[in-house]
């Protein structure tokens, strides 16, 4: 059952949304799916986010609609220097909080000033492999990768925090022959999602054809590394079927968008029409959300 134009109510069937708030990244991973130079270009806003106060309102125009967790998603969303606030807010609004995360800027300082207020970080660690990071881009300015034990040492804080730990991994041509167990299993997340690069045209395809992998390929890693389950981690694979349509997302520009066509659609601003009539003009399948694990224990 998908979200058709006239279905869409005040209780979200997908009760949770992505907000890519900040488009610009100080990592340079080639492959990301979301870079948004589109969404810069045509929306005209070049240092690519939307004011702070209008970043406000869309947080607070989710949570009155109904849902019940904001994922504050990047680009880098902690190059953002009101996300603290935005954070806050959302969890005054009745909504578990999350952000996706490189790990390059989060610090015990940085933890303190948010009083509790975040629920969970993802982590975005592709390979502990140095010369692997700066090949995959997953490296500060392409050039510096964030070494296993400086990885370790910001989980170290996370959980100091009592903030609930996910690791991220995406596997593509230049990570898929790795063990990553013995890693995990130090860092011991909650759970650990695995995706499989993905093209999306007009983001990643100048650069995507070194990084695809098959999906037996991605199966074989999945195959290799869900050992972890044993210590009680969650494993979370997702194919590039698993990853489309399955996912309520909000770009820098504040409107909805949908990946079901291999390239982003976007619908018209949240500010300027409301949640419920822009959530509309964008396809979001709930049978896929709940395929994929998209609601568990937060």
């Amino acid at each position: 059952m998908k979200i058709s134009k006239t279905q869409f109510k005040l209780s979200p069937i997908v009760p949770s949304v992505n907000f890519h708030l900040w488009q610009p990244c100080n990592m340079q991973c080639d492959f990301c799916f979301a870079p948004f130079l589109d969404v810069m270009r045509e929306m005209k806003i070049p240092k690519g986010h939307l004011p702070e106060r209008d970043c406000m309102a869309v947080v607070e125009q989710v949570a009155d609609i109904g849902y019940k967790k904001m994922n504050f998603v990047g680009g880098e969303p902690t190059l953002c220097p009101w996300l603290s606030d935005l954070i806050v807010l959302a969890k005054e609004r009745g909504m578990v909080t999350s952000i996706v995360t490189n790990g390059s800027r989060i610090t015990g300082k940085w933890l303190d000033n948010l009083n509790g207020s975040l629920d969970w970080i993802g982590l975005s660690i592709d390979t502990v492999d140095p010369e692997k990071s700066i090949r995959i881009g997953r490296a500060i300015a392409g050039r510096i990768p964030i070494t296993q034990e400086n990885y370790l040492d910001i989980i170290g804080e996370i959980k100091r925090h009592k903030i609930r730990l996910k690791i991220n991994t995406v596997v593509n041509s230049v990570n898929c022959e790795e063990d990553l167990t013995s890693f995990i299993q130090l860092a011991k997340p909650e759970r650990w999602k695995l995706f499989q690069v993905l093209q999306v045209k007009g983001q990643n395809d100048a650069h995507i054809a070194k990084f695809e992998i098959s999906t037996e390929q991605f199966e074989a890693y999945v195959q290799r590394n869900h050992t972890v389950e044993s210590h009680g981690i969650t494993v979370v694979p997702e194919n590039n079927e698993a990853m489309t349509e399955s996912y309520v997302m909000i770009d820098p520009a504040g409107r909805f968008f949908d990946n079901t066509q291999g390239f982003y659609r976007y619908s018209e601003s949240i500010l300027k029409i409301g949640v419920a009539e822009a959530l509309k003009q964008v396809s979001i399948d709930p049978d896929r959300f709940r395929k994929r694990g998209g609601e568990y224990d937060w």
